[in-house]
């Protein structure tokens, strides 16, 4: 997802402006700025793109995250279903909210089926942090219609889906609150940063408190403003804005881009007798940062994992055994393991997370292989590619 192979110099201007012209934090210092103001101006921008009322800006994706999570009222004791099958940051935001993850199956969306969402409630469930996983969109009309039988908060993880819609609406504004990553490796960068986007004015203005310490941002003193609630320093600076905003600039071409490569590559091992392709319930949604398939076996798929990277064929992820993104993988994760006793370890009957079964997912994460999608590719490279993986196939 790299937003970075596009820098050119509007970042390089806008980050020069902040540092001869503006202030690096985001907040006050007005006579010191000369009316710079790259965060505000960056999330006016993401409003506008996304449709949505409000976006709030913060250091990070799992800043994002944490944040969403409080803002929306979800805690100590509250379970929230997650996937298996997600960068881990989605699991430790509830830990760290003091709130339990249970675990559900996904299908071959590679996101929360709406079935397995079903399966996994119970009386003490809050919300469903549904990870649009690698860009795309799980089945979002019947995952909306469950949490609104159930009364459930929709968070919309789109931490990899910037620019990514569903019937025309953008990822992370369906449910009642979304999350961005912009990381160094993410579709656009702010070289760290994360965003909160919702409809929801109760969200935002819990959001912007909770992200500094309380503040309640009303005045232009920041010593005299009102602290209505405690929280966090999950603050993004002036100068991770000012790159950020440079790159959403871009966001289209970029998503224009990955769209063409993706489907230039598709279309032309489309035909391959072993490939499958990752489920898309809105086609001309997917954001196309990754191509996805599966194959028929699990050997079958570490064959070909193997074959594709010696036939020069980079960029391609068996996630089933990756570190990062799957729960098989996450010892610390299974084990509770933190640096101090996490709060979940109050809870008696809290989830043994060494003995969760998630049958359904592991059939399909150990078939399944993700091709990352390059901007930077020439013609040729592409044509190239596509003669190493069909000789990787042969």
């Amino acid at each position: 997802m790299p937003g970075f192979e596009l820098f050119g110099p509007e970042e390089k201007q806008e980050v020069a402006d902040v540092m001869e012209n503006g202030f690096t934090f985001r907040y006050n210092f007005d006579h010191m700025r000369n009316d710079r103001w790259k965060t505000r101006e960056m999330e006016q921008l993401l409003c506008e793109k996304m449709g949505v009322k409000h976006a709030h800006l913060l250091s990070s994706g799992t800043a994002a995250l944490q944040t969403a999570l409080a803002a929306a009222g979800i805690g100590a004791g509250d379970e929230v279903i997650v996937p298996p099958f997600t960068f881990v940051a989605s699991v430790e935001a509830v830990f760290m909210a003091g709130a339990v993850p249970i675990f559900a199956e996904i299908d071959e969306t590679l996101c929360l089926s709406p079935e397995g969402i079903e399966a996994a409630i119970t009386p003490r469930t809050k919300a469903v942090n549904l990870v649009h996983m690698c860009g795309s969109m799980g089945k979002l009309d019947e995952i909306k219609a469950i949490c609104e039988k159930h009364d459930l908060v929709l968070l919309e993880d789109a931490c990899q889906a910037i620019g990514g819609t569903y019937k025309g609406q953008a990822l992370g504004t369906i449910g009642d609150v979304g999350c961005y990553s912009f990381d160094s490796v993410k579709t656009i960068t702010c070289g760290e940063g994360g965003a909160v986007i919702t409809n929801s004015e109760t969200i935002y203005k819990n959001s912007h408190m909770f992200s500094d310490h309380g503040h309640d941002h009303v005045g232009k003193d920041r010593g005299a403003e009102g602290h209505p609630i405690m929280g966090l320093n999950f603050r993004i600076s002036e100068m991770n804005s000012a790159m950020g905003l440079a790159q959403l600039r871009k966001l289209d071409t970029i998503i224009d881009i990955q769209r063409r490569n993706k489907n230039t590559i598709k279309s032309a091992i489309a035909d391959i007798a072993d490939i499958s392709f990752r489920e898309l319930p809105d086609v001309e949604g997917d954001s196309a940062g990754f191509l996805t398939f599966m194959m028929p076996t699990e050997e079958r798929t570490i064959e070909i994992n193997k074959k594709l990277a010696e036939n020069g064929v980079d960029g391609c992820f068996y996630w089933y055994v990756n570190n990062w993104h799957y729960l098989s993988n996450w010892k610390h994760i299974q084990e509770l393991k933190s640096c101090s006793a996490l709060p979940i370890t109050l809870i008696e009957d809290r989830p043994d997370y060494t003995q969760v079964s998630v049958p359904k997912s592991d059939a399909i994460m150990s078939r399944t292989i993700s091709m990352l999608i390059k901007l930077s590719w020439t013609e040729d490279e592409i044509a190239q590619r596509i003669e190493n993986i069909k000789r990787a196939f042969a």
